[in-house]
């Protein structure tokens, strides 16, 4: 006899299947997300409906003042987060969004908002398309995400303020509530910067990962620094073993030799599914996409005046090919271009780095998120 389905692992062929799973949706017109509680909360600043009263567009949006943290989401389990789609004013590295799962005090997901939604150069004044299938950004900057976050207990979902100005969000997030697998893992996202990356330096997108899960996707911003074609740097996935004590750096010198991945990539448009420099061979320029599992989405070109690097916004979802480890794991990326008698450069660039991946609870802990002004994108 077939188990009655639960509602997650959702696609088209499962769209036609009953399922005793509750949808519930926070936002700022339901911020508890609780059944019939839509429409109730009248914000007196809405001057736009100062005649209307409950039940109309009331609170569509909701004010952050500098230093001030707005929680998305504060429900209990269990259940799944499935989409959230959120539309910021402001720079979206000063909005920091964080996720707890079951009352955990440090968060799962740790991530400047543009950074987490594949959009790291985009601000309120610019816009770059992505289309993938986990994380999609439309015309006006609307944020989306279709990963799929399940929870046992508890789900806290904040988004902080930690810019000079005020800003506001419109928000979605939709969940439902139903019965979660034994072996469903929770979502994580972790963010990195290394500005600029020291001389043969290597970047470390994550380390210190122990316990079972699977790694699903990297986005990078990546800013050059020099001259010349820039991503002959391999990256490279330390998984169940590779690197002792799963720490990049410390580890291989307290080892007293080597250490080597069981995967190693070929170049950084290799990884990201592209090809010979990113470069349209007819314009001679390197050219944009956006695809359901990898992308080159956005670059920003010199101007002239003040916009002197160009930078890069890079995803690479590994949806239909997780990276799967058992005890411990570990990414991290070259920064290589060219130098004079075909040899390569180590580069000193600005990369900044988030990680996707799955695993069991505990996580260990995240490093320090850099302060305003290190994240600040000049």
């Amino acid at each position: 006899m077939q188990a009655p389905f639960n509602g997650l692992g959702m696609s088209l062929g499962t769209l036609s299947r009953l399922s005793d799973a509750e949808t519930r949706s926070c936002s700022a017109e339901n911020p508890t997300g609780a059944k019939g509680q839509g429409g109730r909360h009248v914000d007196p600043a809405h001057g736009a409906s100062r005649d209307l009263g409950t039940g109309w567009k009331v609170r569509p949006c909701v004010g952050m003042a500098p230093g001030e943290t707005l929680v998305l989401a504060d429900v209990d389990g269990p259940g799944a987060i499935q989409q959230m789609w959120m539309t910021p004013t402001g720079k979206y590295r000063y909005a920091i969004l964080r996720i707890y799962w079951d009352g955990e005090e440090a968060p799962s997901v740790e991530v400047p908002q543009g950074d987490f939604f594949a959009a790291a150069y985009t601000s309120f004044q610019t816009f770059a398309p992505v289309n993938s299938l986990p994380v999609c950004v439309n015309p006006g900057n609307a944020f989306n995400c279709y990963w799929e976050m399940p929870f046992r207990r508890h789900c806290r979902i904040t988004l902080e303020n930690i810019g000079f100005e005020a800003m506001h969000i419109y928000y979605q997030i939709n969940y439902t509530l139903t019965a979660v697998p034994d072996d469903a893992a929770y979502f994580h996202a972790q963010f990195r910067r290394s500005n600029p990356l020291p001389y043969k330096g290597i970047h470390t997108l994550l380390d210190g990962v122990h316990g079972q899960g699977q790694y699903v996707g990297t986005y990078l911003a990546w800013q050059v620094n020099n001259n010349g074609w820039w991503g002959e740097g391999e990256i490279k996935f330390y998984l169940d073993g590779d690197l002792p004590g799963g720490v990049v750096g410390r580890d291989v010198k307290e080892y007293g030799g080597a250490c080597y991945p069981t995967i190693c990539g070929t170049g950084t448009e290799d990884y990201f599914c592209g090809s010979y420099n990113f470069e349209n061979k007819a314009t001679k320029q390197y050219q944009e996409f956006t695809t359901a599992y990898a992308g080159m989405p956005h670059v920003v070109r010199p101007d002239g005046v003040y916009q002197s690097n160009t930078r890069f916004s890079l995803y690479r979802w590994h949806v239909m090919d997780p990276v799967r480890f058992k005890t411990d794991f570990a990414v991290t990326i070259q920064a290589l271009g060219w130098r004079e008698a075909g040899r390569y450069l180590p580069a000193q660039d600005d990369i900044a780095s988030t990680a996707f991946w799955y695993q069991r609870e505990p996580h260990a802990a995240f490093p320090t998120l850099p302060g305003r002004d290190e994240l600040e994108i000049i």
